[in-house]
């Protein structure tokens, strides 16, 4: 049976295979690398998928005829993800130098008039979807204690991984209504609303091994944790559509590429990121 006559329980079945089996080769060395790694460890891999982001966000809105500055953008982005994560530095923040510095770069681009704006904000966009938001995952590990960290990017993960896995089955078991057919017509509200459910189930899952998040805390952070990453998953769903792709690349077979993997993490860091940094 050709895919486009395989039934929904063949697609659920081949969507379900793929799906455990990249999460079961890439999941096991990259958790044990937060979880026992040093902080720098985990800074570098949060880094290196935040750039293969970039440039997979960069070729979607090539694909529709912009043309962001590459450096100019890579910079910025580095330092937005660099000065989030640290939240540290010395001094004032060096990122709105570099923003006037891209913009700078408008003036100075050659050719007509007609790219130039479109570029300057399409480089600024990239940089502060992938940059900050990415810089705040990271933070998750680096803020004070430390040794905390770990967990902290256990929690965003149950969260989100929580959230997705009860979705799809919840979606694929009781969907009826669409959630947002223009952006993603697979999705349904009766999936959305067990993904929230995923996603505080995830959260209390995780709270034991930190200290002093109440049960209350958790929940809501659980929930608020799941909307955000569904709102992440339904923005990327957005560029996608259109940019007219259907996966932003194809790194993980059954998954997509890695902005397909940073979409949720992306909207729902900050919201962990900023509940820690005043809680600790």
């Amino acid at each position: 049976m050709s895919a486009a006559g395989a039934g929904p329980g063949k697609r659920l079945g081949s969507d379900l295979w793929r799906r455990v089996l990249t999460a079961a080769l890439v999941l096991p060395p990259l958790v044990a690398g937060v979880l026992l790694g040093p902080p720098g460890l985990a800074l570098g891999i949060v880094a290196a998928s935040v750039l293969l982001g970039l440039h997979e966000a960069g070729r979607l809105l090539e694909v529709r005829g912009l043309r962001p500055f590459r450096l100019a953008g890579l910079g910025l982005a580095a330092v937005l993800f660099l000065e989030t994560a640290t939240a540290r530095s010395p001094g004032p923040a060096t990122w709105p130098l570099l923003a006037t510095l891209v913009l700078v770069a408008v003036l100075a681009r050659g050719g007509g008039l007609e790219d130039r704006v479109p570029a300057g904000a399409s480089t600024l966009f990239v940089s502060v979807y992938l940059g900050a938001l990415g810089g705040s995952i990271a933070g998750l590990r680096l803020l004070e204690p430390q040794a905390a960290g770990p967990w902290r990017l256990v929690l965003l993960l149950a969260i989100v991984m929580g959230s997705d896995t009860a979705s799809f089955f919840a979606g694929h078991a009781f969907g009826r209504r669409p959630l947002a057919p223009l952006l993603s017509p697979r999705k349904t509200v009766e999936g959305a609303l067990g993904g929230l459910a995923g996603g505080v189930l995830g959260a209390l899952a995780v709270r034991t091994r930190l200290e002093g998040v109440p049960v209350l805390h958790a929940a809501a952070l659980g929930l608020l944790g799941s909307a955000l990453g569904q709102a992440g998953d339904l923005f990327e769903s957005l560029l996608k559509r259109w940019a007219g792709v259907k996966d932003s690349g194809a790194l993980f077979p059954g998954h997509g590429g890695m902005l397909d993997r940073l979409d949720s993490l992306l909207f729902a860091a900050p919201l962990l990121y900023y509940y820690f940094w005043w809680t600790r």
